[in-house]
């Protein structure tokens, strides 16, 4: 590995993830992993694009030009929804008005980014989920008679039942799970909130199960993470593309025997579909919002108007043509290179 062009953009970009952000802005380990991934992301991108080396990267290469493609890339071929689009850009600003602020030289880039438009949302946007059948024939796919396939079964399960967000499934440990005759989850959500939600005894029967194969021996009092993949006989996190690659895979499985199951399967595919089965069951609206840790109760209207959407189109097609009113309902708003990134604390 040689040496890096643009040693004030490395050095910058290690203080701003190692130092600034931790020490004087005091951000929770969530919110500064957030702002990493923009910037390996970004790094990434514009890397591969130019055809070069990650140390041949220099602050004249991360341009608005280069920003606005790699937005549009994340839009095209990584699917990411306005909002992710949105959130990393608010990352890359963030992290160049630093810059500016450390060296003036940089306050052109900084400036030029503002100039990058915000990705406007679809405030009527509906909310994807499965049905019940879907999530029961996914389930049905992993091989529970190998290691692997206990594991990816279990973290569904576990998954759908709390309806957690990946991360939140990421960073359990065994302690996180609690058992008895009311047994939970202690999840640690967005802005470091800790909220708990109740368990099913089955979930908790694929618990023991997955813990006398996983854990042997392990105190339930354990701080040790749930779950990790073991490469060379060591024990690594689990990462979000781990956990998306083995859903497509069983997705692709199911789908022949259970046409309803989306073409795009992903973790927070779980967390709607849970949400909108509890809705439909008949949970308070003001009990969903807390179980899915929402900051505002307007953002689990999107169930809401899910299902009166799933209603009204079920009319409509029984009657052969569009239901019409005299008032229109309201929708809610509802990669040696990865060493010189530990180096930099893009890792």
């Amino acid at each position: 590995m040689g040496r890096v062009k643009d040693e004030t953009l490395f050095r910058l970009v290690h203080d701003y993830l190692k130092m600034y952000l931790p020490q004087q802005r005091r951000a929770s380990p969530h919110t500064i992993k957030a702002y990493r991934t923009a910037m390996e992301q970004l790094f990434d991108y514009i890397t591969k694009k130019n055809g070069i080396p990650i140390a041949s990267l220099t602050f004249e290469m991360l341009d608005a030009e280069a920003v606005s493609s790699f937005l549009d890339w994340l839009t095209a071929e990584k699917k990411c929804c306005a909002n992710t689009r949105n959130h990393r850009l608010a990352c890359i600003r963030a992290f160049f008005a630093y810059a500016s602020a450390c060296a003036p030289e940089n306050v052109t880039y900084s400036a030029a980014l503002t100039k990058v438009p915000i990705q406007k949302q679809d405030k009527y946007a509906g909310v994807d989920y499965m049905d019940e059948a879907a999530v029961e024939a996914l389930l049905k796919q992993p091989d529970t008679q190998t290691r692997k396939g206990l594991r990816d079964q279990f973290f569904m399960i576990l998954m759908y039942d709390t309806a957690a967000r990946i991360q939140e499934m990421l960073d359990l440990r065994i302690c996180d799970i609690r058992p008895g005759a009311t047994p939970t989850a202690t999840l640690l959500g967005k802005g470091s909130k800790v909220r708990t939600v109740p368990l099913m005894p089955e979930t908790m029967q694929h618990f023991n199960n997955y813990i006398s194969v996983f854990h042997p021996g392990e105190s339930i009092y354990s701080q040790e993470t749930l779950f990790f993949v073991e490469r060379r006989g060591q024990r690594l996190p689990m990462s979000d593309d781990t956990v998306r690659y083995f859903l497509r895979q069983y997705a692709v499985k199911a789908k022949s025997a259970c046409p309803s199951i989306p073409d795009d399967v992903h973790p927070h595919l779980f967390r709607h579909s849970r949400a909108m089965h509890l809705y439909r069951r008949g949970m308070d609206l003001t009990l969903i919002s807390q179980w899915l840790g929402h900051a505002s109760l307007e953002t689990s209207l999107i169930y809401a108007h899910a299902d009166t959407e799933q209603k009204r189109q079920a009319i409509e097609k029984s009657m052969g043509g569009k239901v019409t009113g005299g008032v229109e309902v309201p929708k809610y708003i509802v990669d040696d290179e990865t060493l010189l990134k530990r180096l930099y604390g893009l890792r």
